[in-house]
């Protein structure tokens, strides 16, 4: 219908059909009129020229045997002119509907797109490419779209396809070869799982505890939960601009379980950065209100208070604040125990009385939470926007605490693991360029490795350089990729999402502000991968470390553990949490280590450290 191969043909055999009806040459048919091919598509061409095109029909008719008159020739150039156009417009439909998916499949508004052409018909006819433009121009007005004439398309088009091809290998190559240093072998898996045990061990003994940099600080916490604890428990949680205020009851015996009330309050801004009196007064004033909301004004419950700013314990009820971060600047509080300085508001009040049991560290109160559901819990991990472990050390071992008996819970601290460069060889350029623009240069280099706030972080570097060397975005690096940040770990679990489509993923780099080709999403996915796989191999890397230390120290062949685990990235990421699995097996074969997901480490975690710690108590007074 459309090539010329067949127009010719067509116009032929309306010829024919309106010479049998009377309508041309007098009725009169010739021989060569009736032979197949032999009215050629270039006749058409040469027939619709607008100067000559009469007399070149009349040329052309009368070599085929004919005596056309003047109104034959006329006619013979209208039906030349109609079935020339319908060829353009049919393509023009088509094209356009090309034009439109193409459109729709970058999602913009308006598409601006070149189209390369090549063949006798758009070259030779004196009409067709201008129709074919105008009718693609009408049917797809929100396309605006350059039309070029290629030159040689199967000869100099070869060879710009090989071209093409050896430069996308060459690219691949080089993409390949960067990632090669995200991509982390068993051997040296085991090397890391090696380096944190004796980081591990320097932090424990008293001689090296003061510049080791994985702390593993005394939490005094000495047992997990084993099912007879019960009780009301009151908890606090503050560990940024809302905390919670929650009623925690715990119940044992046939009835076993917890129920959990709970109400969110604000911090305003300047009591944040005033005084430490304000801020506890302000803190004491929301649990009033919470003890008269829950109908048990003047109450006295003990509680649990999760504390995650960066304190030093000397016991389970004292917390030493080391420095304010997450933007808390409240004077008379560094260097003070902060259980103290609750304690002084709740006694200024002069309305209820508290009984202050714990401080609680999230990372404790995630391994706590889990222990009440399952005895073997005796580590907690948190994979988030931070990343940090805890777990029940020999006090054989704690050389920080006097005593040789039983266990404590100990709060490694191990985002700052390779602090003093034990983890440079598995350190990439792109992990120094995100620590070198931290808020903490230098400092928690494991974290920065691992954990969610600066796993995107590591993304984006890694894109730029893709992008300087051509690699990626046409080697174009847009504001918005320059900026820090827009990588959050809700986009990399996204992105990586087996669910997805790459158009799926193109919308989530252009919702970024980064317009992608498909080849460019593939690679945005790949890069993603790699950094998220890696971090969750070191993390596996970390908790072998630890369980194969629970193993030693009970002198076990083998070892049944469970971890609790909480985070947003170990929860949301699609792969994370199965690779990180799959490492500690294989770096652990002597531990059989089951992960299960913590609810509430803060809030119910707390509670449940100050009912164990109630219950210990009670047992000491027995």
């Amino acid at each position: 219908m459309i090539s010329g191969m067949y127009m010719g043909e067509l116009v032929r055999l309306i010829l024919v059909k309106m010479a049998k009806e009377d309508l041309l040459f007098e009725g009169r048919i010739t021989a060569d009129l009736l032979t197949t091919g032999h009215f050629e598509t270039r006749y058409v061409s040469e027939i619709e020229k607008d100067k000559e095109g009469i007399k070149t029909a009349h040329q052309i008719l009368s070599k085929l045997g004919l005596e056309p008159s003047h109104e034959d020739c006329v006619a013979t150039h209208r039906i030349c002119q109609i079935v020339s156009s319908r060829s353009a417009n049919l393509c023009a439909a088509t094209l356009a509907a090309v034009l439109r998916r193409i459109r729709e499949n970058k999602g913009v508004e308006r598409l601006r797109s070149t189209v390369g052409v090549d063949g006798s018909v758009y070259k030779n006819h004196p009409h067709f490419a201008r129709l074919l433009q105008k009718t693609v121009r009408r049917l797809v007005p929100e396309c605006d779209i350059r039309f070029i004439r290629s030159e040689d398309g199967s000869g100099k088009g070869a060879a710009m396809v090989t071209a093409v091809a050896y430069r996308l290998a060459d690219q691949r190559h080089e993409r390949e070869k960067t990632l090669e240093a995200l991509n982390l072998s068993t051997k040296q898996l085991l090397e890391v799982k090696r380096i944190m045990g004796v980081e591990m061990e320097r932090g424990l003994k008293k001689s090296s505890h003061e510049e080791a940099t994985v702390k593993m600080l005394p939490t005094y916490v000495r047992s997990t939960p084993d099912g007879t604890e019960r009780g009301d428990f009151l908890a606090l949680d503050l560990g940024g601009t809302n905390f919670r205020v929650l009623l925690v009851r715990v119940r044992n015996g046939m009835r076993r379980g917890v129920e959990m009330h709970n109400k969110i309050y604000t911090i305003p801004q300047d009591v944040m950065q005033g005084t430490g009196e304000e801020l506890f007064d302000h803190i004491v004033h929301c649990i009033a209100d919470f003890l008269e909301y829950m109908g048990m004004k003047g109450v006295s419950l003990p509680m649990g208070f999760t504390f995650s700013f960066p304190c030093h314990q000397n016991s389970l009820d004292e917390g030493i604040l080391l420095k304010w971060t997450k933007g808390f600047k409240a004077s008379g509080c560094e260097g003070e125990d902060v259980v103290h300085l609750l304690k002084e508001a709740i006694h200024r009040r002069e309305e209820f009385d508290l009984d202050v049991v714990a401080v609680v560290n999230d990372t404790v109160g995630t391994m706590m939470t889990c222990g009440y559901e399952d005895p073997h819990c005796e580590m907690g991990l948190i994979v988030g926007t931070g990343s940090n472990a805890c777990y029940m050390e020999e006090m054989r071992n704690v050389e920080l605490v006097e005593g040789e008996e039983g266990r404590m819970c100990i709060n490694m601290e191990w985002g700052a693991f390779g602090d003093n460069d034990c983890l440079e060889d598995f350190r990439t350029e792109f992990d120094r360029a995100v620590d070198e623009l931290s808020l903490n240069p230098g400092k928690q280099r494991f974290e920065k490795m691992i954990s969610g706030m600066y796993l995107g972080e590591i993304v984006r570097n890694v894109l730029i350089d893709f992008t300087k060397r051509g690699l990626l975005f046409r080697g174009k690096i847009s504001e918005r990729l320059k900026t820090r940040g827009i990588f959050e770990t809700k986009f990399l679990s996204q992105i990586e999402s087996d669910r997805l489509a790459l158009l799926q993923v193109r919308s989530i780099l252009q919702h970024l502000g980064l317009n992608s080709t498909c080849d460019d999403s593939i690679i945005v996915k790949e890069v993603c991968t790699a950094v998220a796989r890696r971090g969750a191999q070191l993390c596996g890397a970390g908790v072998a470390a630890v369980v194969d230390k629970i193993r030693e120290n009970r002198g076990l062949d083998f070892l049944k553990v469970t971890v609790g685990v909480d985070g947003t990235l170990y929860k949301l990421h699609p792969h994370f949490s199965t690779i990180m699995h799959e490492t500690v097996k294989e770096l652990s074969p002597n531990c059989q280590v089951t992960f299960l997901q913590s609810e509430d480490g803060s809030g119910k975690g707390a509670a449940l450290i100050t009912a164990v710690a109630c219950r210990i108590r009670e047992a000491g007074q027995r």
